[in-house]
């Protein structure tokens, strides 16, 4: 099969589809790869870093659409990339389709198979492409948090870890997943008073017993998120619904209970965000202010990090990815977790929260795919 690996193009987005360690894994196993010219300059991987591997460098993207077989991004193909895309082709990236009737409309009239990295599962039933960026966003999402609170940056003012003789800051962590524990994490590590709201039980006390009391945990009830976002210096939005739009947790009334000048950071924000008043900024315009309260919404933060993130991504889909190179559409029929993956086909909707968050018909994976 021809792999292509386009740059991407989403504003302050530096990962790449594969890097050159991956390219040689496809390229042993048989594989063409085309890779478009400075795909990987974001993680100081040049052409010639490529062609040592064993690929072949294409001038721009067109080219890479048009002779590859299956294409292998980050983020989701933007107006001019999805117009590239073609019926029998493979589209392997992420896709959060749930907020973005745009590209879902895009892909279904491109008449490609998308398979879509956050919604891939595992054996155990959980999110093995989503969770390597989920862990980098997490962390991320307490640097973002302490620079917006600088006083110069519009925040309040507050350092989050304190000093002594100086109460430490406040992070309310809404959602116990891999987000919420990776953001608790570095926020613990700087010395920040912790709360994590979860409505799993059983996931809180998972909780309780990793951070050994250096946590607080409260069951999610609109009373709790209500009474902790009132008395947070800043609080990190980590739910998810597996391909579903993200419900909205923090609604604007609560922003009136806030701390003057505190910050929000909606991790959620690729799947639609869970603050009201939410909407998808960029790292070079990251943050917008709402009833004095500053809200910080990148929808690729771990573009920020691009080495670490790269990398990290590919150890988790290079598996994925050579068994679909290896028999294309027959590695969706028999493997559960790559047709969970699967959202569009051939002009047909594949994946039931995607279809329910935007009243499209669906059809499961099965069907669509046919013998």
């Amino acid at each position: 099969m021809r792999i292509g690996v386009p740059k991407e193009i989403k504003t302050h987005e530096y990962r790449v589809g594969l890097t050159p360690a991956s390219v040689r894994e496809y390229v042993s196993r048989g594989h063409d790869v085309i890779v478009e010219t400075g795909a990987g300059s974001g993680i100081v991987a040049d052409d010639a870093a490529y062609i040592q591997a064993g690929a072949s460098i294409a001038a721009d993207a067109s080219e890479v659409f048009a002779k590859a077989d299956m294409v292998i991004k980050v983020k989701e193909p933007q107006p001019s990339e999805w117009v590239m895309l073609r019926e029998g082709q493979i589209l392997f990236t992420y896709l959060h389709l749930a907020p973005d009737p745009e590209q879902t409309k895009g892909l279904i009239a491109s008449g490609c198979t998308a398979v879509a990295y956050e919604t891939v599962t595992d054996r155990d039933g959980s999110l093995p492409l989503l969770a390597p960026m989920s862990e980098v966003a997490g962390r991320l999402s307490i640097e973002a948090a302490g620079q917006a609170l600088r006083r110069s940056n519009g925040g309040s003012g507050v350092l989050l870890g304190g000093v002594p003789g100086v109460q430490a800051g406040r992070v309310v962590v809404i959602g116990g997943g891999v987000v919420g524990t990776h953001a608790a994490r570095m926020a613990v590590g700087l010395g920040a008073e912790v709360t994590i709201i979860d409505r799993s039980i059983p996931r809180l006390r998972q909780l309780d017993d990793m951070f050994q009391g250096r946590v607080r945990t409260r069951f999610s009830t609109t009373d709790a998120i209500e009474s902790e976002v009132a008395g947070a210096d800043a609080v990190i939005g980590a739910v998810l619904i597996a391909g579903a739009s993200a419900p909205k947790l923090v609604t604007r009334k609560m922003l009136g209970l806030m701390k003057p000048h505190s910050v929000l950071v909606d991790v959620a924000i690729d799947q639609g965000g869970c603050f009201e008043m939410s909407h998808p900024t960029t790292h070079s315009d990251p943050t917008f202010e709402v009833d004095g309260i500053i809200h910080y919404c990148v929808a690729n933060m771990p573009g920020a990090v691009p080495q670490t993130s790269s990398h990290a991504l590919n150890n988790a889909t290079l598996p994925f990815g050579l068994s679909l190179a290896n028999k294309g559409l027959d590695a969706i029929r028999s493997n559960a977790g790559l047709l969970a993956g699967l959202n569009v086909h051939r002009g047909i909707v594949t994946n039931e929260a995607v279809a329910q968050s935007l009243g499209l018909e669906c059809q499961d994976g099965v069907t669509a795919l046919g013998a």
